[in-house]
């Protein structure tokens, strides 16, 4: 990756991360502190990674994203509209009553949105059956899902795995956002899941652990995928980030997880992302 390159994905994270304070703050609710930490990934996914076309969203031989934990909508819905999918200036409305920006995907009203999702665990089934749907048809498709570390407590989420290394999907990309935080407190005092990385290779995958923030370790990860494919395995990439991160008073605080901002505090996330971005702007 050039040094072009990584300074363009950072901008373009810093600006998904001013749309999640943006929408969050116009809903009066949802999920910030997950949507900021799985950001960067976001970012490099619809820039970078998949192959996709924002004028047509159901391109059939397009790659398919599924957002597991569709709590986090803010944050694709953010990565959306940055990409071409749908205006940025609809992003306040989201949780409005008329709006089609709901609080978790809905593949029937947003654009780019591969499958609705929310209720936690079942996202990555459905990716595993896209992926192997690929496979059935012969089709040259990547299916990517990301998890949130606390979603790993349902069982479901192991039936999916197992069925993945089951059929040799090669062609799925199990992505862990492993901040530490879920709605009730530390992951590992609610229902420690650890060791994750031992876990996802006793059923199957190839496991590869990144910063989740680092863009040239995401590029690693991904390029790790690439070359699994053909050999029958299926990749789990963790990302270790922090939740809340690029907003101060957010991060590495399991509050954030459902709160929006108030007037005040989205002033000065708000005002924080924007000084980042001016740096990274710097000629």
């Amino acid at each position: 990756m050039t040094d072009k390159e990584r300074k363009e994905l950072q901008i373009t994270a810093t600006r998904v991360r001013e749309g999640i304070l943006t929408a969050t703050h116009g809903a009066k609710s949802g999920h910030p502190g997950g949507s900021l930490s799985a950001a960067d990934v976001f970012t490099y996914l619809y820039f970078k990674e998949m192959r996709i076309d924002p004028a047509d969203p159901k391109k059939p031989d397009r790659d398919r994203f599924v957002l597991s934990k569709g709590h986090t909508a803010p944050g694709l819905y953010s990565t959306l509209a940055n990409r071409g999918y749908f205006p940025v200036e609809d992003l306040p409305t989201l949780r409005h009553i008329d709006s089609y920006l709901q609080g978790h995907p809905n593949m029937n009203t947003v654009p780019g949105v591969d499958m609705s999702t929310g209720s936690l665990g079942q996202g990555l089934s459905a990716a595993a059956g896209m992926a192997k749907g690929a496979k059935f048809l012969g089709k040259d498709v990547n299916v990517y899902s990301v998890l949130g570390d606390g979603e790993l407590a349902e069982g479901q989420i192991w039936e999916a795995t197992m069925f993945a290394a089951h059929y040799k999907l090669d062609n799925l990309c199990i992505i862990v956002d492993l901040n530490g935080l879920q709605i009730d407190g530390r992951t590992v005092d609610v229902m420690n899941t650890a060791p994750v990385d031992e876990k996802f290779a006793a059923f199957g995958c190839d496991v590869v652990t990144v910063d989740g923030h680092d863009f040239d370790a995401l590029e690693a990860a991904f390029d790790r995928f690439h070359k699994n494919h053909g050999g029958g395995m299926p990749t789990a990439i963790l990302m270790k980030t922090t939740k809340g991160k690029g907003v101060s008073y957010m991060e590495d605080q399991a509050g954030w997880h459902g709160k929006a901002p108030n007037d005040e505090e989205y002033a000065q996330g708000m005002a924080e992302l924007a000084a980042a971005r001016a740096k990274l702007e710097e000629v």
